[in-house]
This record gives C-alpha cells, structure tokens and sequence, in this order.
C-alpha cells in the first residue's frame, strides 16, 4: 500500500527534469549565484533578538516576511505541524542554554496538513514498509488546543531555563495574520 500526498504535486518528475536536472540540481546552481554575490554579514551565531521561533514545515508560511525579521534575528526550528516534540526541545534547549534565546514564539496554521492525518499513517507505513516508525505522528483536530498543548510542554520542560515568554499563534494561509491563543481558554 502507497501513501500519497493529500494535494496534487505542482510539477511532475519529467517536467523537472525538462527544465534542467532535478530540483536539487536547480537549488545548487541557484546557491552558486547566490554565492557570486554573498557577503559574510559577520555574525555571531546567537540571535539578535533572542527568540525561538517554532513553526509548522508547510511551505506557504514565510516566516521571516510574516514576522518582519531580518537574517541573525531568530532561531526558526520547523517541522510538520509545528509541534513540540521530544526534537523540539532538544533545539529549543541548545538555543536557549548555549545561544541565548529567551523567548519562544509557536506558530501552527490554518489548513494544516496533520489536521488530516491519524495515527493510521503510521500504521499504514509500517504495513507498507515492514517497520514501525519510533515517532509519532502528533496529528490533532482542533488547532487552538494543539497550540495550548505545545505552550504547555515549552513551559513545563525541565530542560528550559527561560519559559515565561512563550506565546502560541495560529497563522493563517488566507489573511496571513497571526491569532493569539490563550494558554488558559
């Protein structure tokens, strides 16, 4: 049994490889370009703003834009649904204990692909694969609570030094405006 995407993909294989070698092809010639004219900001690894910034992988949220933020202000750390998983922490502890950051930012969003999932998924993948994945899929119904439940394990991780300014937001892909949640509702 194959899993497939819930959405079409925009582009198919042969097409890609009509426009000139594969997608990783076309993101390294792009990275020599970029090169050409790149300039060593001399920055130091720590962000200026001293803010984690924990968001969903999906690809219509442009974090940077949304926020206003420039190269050196934030950690980001993405993955799919902007969860707050047992890696998160790992990241948000390195950033917190060796980088400096202090305040935490999660943004899940409107649309999201987990709001479709199950953990059937995993259990489909492992008929398909023959394994059984070590994660879970933290697939959720109901965003504001996803959102409450990832403030609550920012702030109740007891590798996290810095957890009185962590806040949760909902993006949402049609307006692009951020929707505060309240931790307590």
């Amino acid at each position: 049994m194959s899993i497939s995407a819930p959405q079409p993909l925009p582009h198919s294989a042969d097409s890609v490889s009509r426009e000139g070698g594969t997608v990783t092809d076309r993101l390294v010639a792009a990275n020599a370009r970029y090169a050409t004219e790149f300039h060593d900001p001399g920055m130091d690894a720590r962000p200026v703003l001293h803010v984690a910034v924990v968001a969903c992988m999906d690809a219509r949220l442009d974090l940077h834009a949304a926020l206003g933020l420039r190269l050196g202000d934030c950690h980001t750390i993405r993955n799919a649904g902007g969860v707050v998983t047992d890696d998160v922490i790992r990241s948000l502890t390195i950033s917190q204990r060796a980088l400096g950051t202090r305040s935490v930012v999660l943004i899940h969003h409107t649309g999201c692909g987990l709001l479709n999932l199950t953990e059937d998924f995993r259990h489909d993948l492992e008929a398909e694969v023959g394994q059984r994945p070590a994660w879970a899929v933290e697939a959720f119904k109901d965003l504001d609570k996803d959102v409450r439940q990832s403030m609550q394990r920012v702030r109740t991780s007891p590798f996290l030094p810095h957890t009185d300014d962590v806040r949760g937001f909902v993006f949402d892909v049609h307006t692009g405006l951020l929707r505060e949640i309240d931790p307590q509702a």
